[in-house]
């Protein structure tokens, strides 16, 4: 401690706040969440046009594809990135504040605003709902050692798969275990090892086929069983584990993350804005009055289009997206820089 005294005629001027010095982020986490953030929007598209708002007692083809290939098969990957996103953001706040739970609940109540302002475009969305199971389990999970944790998240999935069939229900578990995987050191094993990666795939990848193919075998009857909400689990984690194993092949790993990365980075501006362009689109298109599948393919393509490139664009001038700095300020409750000094990320060159 210095123990010079100061002299009376001068002041001490107050101290600034830390710097809020960004985490190393891991492009691999990025590039599945751009994966989920692509998966999701067809199904968003049919949930806000009212194309068919109920699962079909007869499926057809086209039904089928939908059932077995998107629906259920990718907001099981955001809720599982929720949770791990939280405990690497927890680590984080150790660093910079003396009471990171504290911030870690600011950052959720920041999500109940911004998830409250998106339902008025979608009253479906996930950002709130996310919040409020942020603060009612992550937040006390947070203080308890990682095998309750894991425990825990398999205890409430399996329960939700047989009880209620999955659905919204499958969140809270799939929120433990997300955060369990960070706590057992999933990130570094997916940026050093390929083979566990390779093995997951092929395990995955062959149970989703199987249980696909049952589903489609079982029609209509499937939606009154688990089955397809544990195929869509399962076929979660095939894509997962596909696109991992996928981004280490020469060339093809190196244009998925150039496309995925930034979206995953803007993923709660992407997620947001897309609500509105899918909006407009069906004023445009009357897509849920004349519900066609070429013309859902052709929208939800070219908002992802217009989302690729944007992201693109705007992370070589910024560190954050619009929302993603926004969330981040209420969060730190304090106006932080989101400039690019450096040129942009390796991802975006």
């Amino acid at each position: 401690m210095d123990n010079r005294r100061a002299d009376p005629g001068t002041t001490t001027p107050p101290e600034a706040p830390p710097a809020l010095e960004e985490s190393p982020r891991i492009a691999e986490i990025d590039a599945v969440r751009g994966l989920a953030l692509c998966g999701i929007l067809a199904p968003n598209i049919v949930a806000m046009t009212g194309i068919r708002p109920t699962a079909p007692v007869d499926p057809g083809p086209a039904a089928h594809l939908y059932e077995t290939l998107l629906h259920q098969r990718f907001f099981p990957l955001l809720s599982f990135l929720f949770g791990l996103g939280a405990v690497v953001f927890l680590r984080s706040a150790r660093r910079r504040s003396e009471r990171p739970r504290d911030v870690l609940l600011a950052r959720f109540g920041a999500l109940i605003l911004i998830g409250a302002a998106h339902q008025t475009l979608q009253p479906n969305e996930i950002l709130l709902p996310y919040a409020l199971g942020g603060i009612a389990v992550v937040l006390p999970a947070s203080w308890l050692p990682r095998r309750a944790v894991l425990a825990g998240g398999l205890a409430c999935t399996v329960a939700s798969l047989v009880v209620a069939r999955g659905g919204i229900t499958l969140v809270p578990g799939l929120f433990l275990l997300g955060m369990a995987a960070a706590e057992y050191g999933l990130p570094r094993l997916l940026s050093e090892r390929r083979r566990p990666v390779t093995a997951a795939f092929a395990i995955t990848g062959t149970a989703a086929l199987a249980l696909n193919l049952w589903q489609v075998r079982a029609g209509g009857a499937a939606f009154d069983t688990p089955l397809p909400a544990t195929a869509g689990l399962v076929t979660a984690a095939a894509y997962a584990a596909g696109l991992l194993t996928l981004l280490r092949v020469p060339r093809l790993g190196g244009a998925l993350t150039a496309v995925l990365v930034p979206l995953g980075r803007l993923t709660l501006t992407n997620y947001v804005t897309a609500s509105a362009l899918i909006l407009a689109a069906d004023a445009l298109l009357d897509l849920g009055g004349r519900p066609r599948v070429v013309a859902v393919a052709g929208t939800a393509l070219a908002v992802l289009a217009a989302q690729a490139v944007f992201s693109r664009w705007w992370l070589r001038r910024f560190r954050r997206g619009p929302l993603e700095w926004v969330w981040r300020c209420l969060t730190w409750w304090r106006l932080l820089p989101n400039g690019l000094p450096d040129g942009p990320p390796a991802a975006c060159r």
